[in-house]
């Protein structure tokens, strides 16, 4: 679906890659039924969706923001050279 290149952000395990695995990875938490965990959860303590959409997906949203912002000032700070 998307082309690799030898070099650059879309080469293997170049910064395209890493960000979607993170994205996949991440970004199911923001809501609860987006994980095997989250769906347990719901069962055990009785949490519905709309109360956690109200309460906890924001914060979730925030964390998922700030590990991307973080990823990109390492790779731009840190990392210059590719991995």
């Amino acid at each position: 679906m998307y082309p690799i290149t030898p070099a650059g952000d879309m080469a293997i395990d170049g910064i395209f890659w890493q960000l979607l695995a993170y994205c996949a990875g991440v970004g199911g938490s923001m809501l609860i039924v987006g994980s095997a965990a989250g769906v347990v959860v719901m069962g055990l303590e009785k949490i519905t969706f709309g109360w956690y959409m109200k309460r906890i997906t924001w914060i979730a949203f925030v964390g998922y923001i700030a590990g991307i912002f973080s990823y990109w000032l390492i790779r731009t700070y840190l990392f210059t050279t590719p991995l």
